[in-house]
């Protein structure tokens, strides 16, 4: 029999018409990506600790995780980012051994006309009014009232004679970074402090402690996920996003084969960053490094992952320069790395971004850790995030048309002479399969070179064992337009030209 069927029986006997269905030619590839969150949650929110939980509208993040939690202020930057792409959340529980930052706001003076006081705590406002002759502790108290009432806010608010004592919501380092400014758009933007009282901060410290990310991780499973929001980069949180990560048994390895990238964030003057950015080499991770913005790490994180999920789905080859985080707040003008300085955070494997004249902030380039190899050499090969997306899309690609094709046919040497229609493949068919495939790539842009590619490509059939093929697939991965350099070379005037 030439034809090979998967159902209908050489034996029947029974008459007529028999058809059976059969999709291994008709199938495509679809390129599903999906989002996810880990961060902490509320001990009042009515989800469910260390399980992943798939995010409909916006609105009940809240009630799942706490209102002013860690996880549910991501989510919230995170659908101003991307309103359209799949998102998942997988709440921690607090660290019990961890300390509640803390943080003063001091009133001085009386007030001589009426005015606004504004108040940002993490890039959220909070203001209230001020009136002539109110004490430093009305001030206060109002300020207070009118903190706690905001339950979006990470911190919660006590006042005592003119003081009000901030305290962050949720225990841990992360808490020594939630923002305290007043006046944040300034004299032009219309804020400023009312006559006659001064309003001194003290900037939240004392946190201490982190959640247990790798209790997260191994809640993940080896479910995928190709866009991953981690805002904790504490080595301990760190190393264990780097093992489960990592090629050899995480989610890169040839076994698990899940992929996937995770983006954080860190506050931090440039010479604090490049001494963190050269203590970290994995390839998976991409901390964007910042400076007195008045936004936190676990919503950078969030602006981050979101616009890079957006582009990323739709083409993993496309750099992901200038494109905006929306939510993040920009810092002043004085605070902004100059462009040395942000030459040094990248090449200390630290992910930078630049601010522009209307404030908005927009990705510069999106940086891995990776920087050096296993021999301490440098070694850009994983420096840019669109290498291991466009790198997982190529893999994900063949594998699904392989295993379409393929995944119940025997296995013969090539010049076998086998009928047509047979289930049957040989090296040969294999390696004109895994061409036609890289073209389909090369007209998509993913990879180039196709005749290059098929010389140096390898497809046999493994002399110990018979039933498997074995492949060098050397892919030519395209690469991005990230500089383009003139050489100016002008004159006055050319010389005449002689006829």
């Amino acid at each position: 029999m030439g034809v090979s069927f998967n159902h209908i029986d050489p034996a029947t006997r029974v008459p007529l018409f028999y058809a059976e269905l059969d999709n291994s030619q008709a199938s495509y590839y679809q390129n599903q990506q999906r989002a996810l969150l880990i961060a902490q949650m509320l001990p009042g929110g009515t989800a469910e600790p260390l399980k992943p939980i798939l995010m409909g509208g916006l609105g009940q993040e809240a009630a799942l995780f706490g209102a002013g939690s860690h996880l549910a202020r991501m989510v919230n930057v995170y659908r101003q980012n991307d309103a359209f792409g799949e998102i998942w959340c997988l709440p921690m529980p607090a660290d019990e051994a961890a300390v509640e930052a803390e943080g003063t706001i001091t009133i001085a003076g009386v007030p001589t006309a009426g005015g606004t006081i504004y108040l940002y705590i993490a890039n959220q406002l909070v203001k209230v009014k001020a009136l002539p002759g109110d004490s430093a502790t009305v001030i206060a108290t109002a300020l207070k009232t009118a903190i706690n009432a905001l339950t979006s806010l990470p911190v919660t608010a006590a006042s005592e004679a003119g003081v009000i004592t901030l305290t962050a919501t949720q225990a841990g380092l992360a808490g020594n970074d939630i923002d305290l400014r007043i006046n944040l758009n300034g004299a032009v933007g219309g804020e400023t402090t009312p006559a006659g009282i001064t309003i001194t901060i003290e900037a939240m410290s004392g946190g201490t402690g982190a959640p247990d990310v790798a209790a997260a991780l191994a809640a993940k499973g080896d479910e995928e996920f190709d866009f991953v929001g981690i805002p904790y980069t504490d080595a301990v949180s760190l190393n264990a996003i780097r093992d489960e990560w990592d090629e050899e048994t995480g989610c890169w390895s040839w076994l698990r084969q899940v992929y996937g990238h995770v983006f954080s964030a860190k506050r931090g003057t440039v010479s604090g960053l490049q001494t963190f950015g050269i203590t970290r080499n994995d390839p998976h991770v991409t901390i964007a490094g910042y400076n007195d913005s008045a936004t936190p790490p676990w919503e950078v994180t969030a602006a981050w992952v979101a616009q890079s999920a957006v582009s990323l789905r739709i083409d993993p080859a496309r750099p992901l320069q200038t494109l905006p985080l929306v939510g993040v707040s920009a810092p002043p003008m004085e605070s902004r790395f100059s462009i040395s300085e942000r030459q040094t955070l990248l090449t200390c494997g630290v992910a930078t971004s630049t601010t522009s004249r209307d404030g908005v902030v927009h990705i510069e380039r999106a940086v891995t850790t990776y920087q050096r190899n296993a021999w301490g050499q440098p070694d850009p090969s994983y420096l840019d995030v669109e290498t291991l997306y466009t790198l997982a899309y190529v893999l994900r690609f063949m594998k699904q048309a392989i295993t379409q094709k393929y995944g119940r046919h025997k296995l013969a040497n090539d010049g076998t002479a086998f009928g047509p229609g047979q289930a049957m493949v040989t090296p040969k068919v294999i390696k004109a399969e895994i061409v036609a495939q890289y073209r389909a790539l090369e007209e998509m842009g993913l990879v180039e070179n196709t005749d290059l590619f098929k010389a140096n490509l390898i497809v046999e059939r493994a002399a110990d064992n018979p039933n498997r093929i074995n492949v060098l697939y050397p892919p030519d991965l395209v690469n991005q337009l990230r500089i383009f350099a003139v050489l100016a070379q002008f004159r006055l005037q050319y010389p005449a030209v002689a006829a």
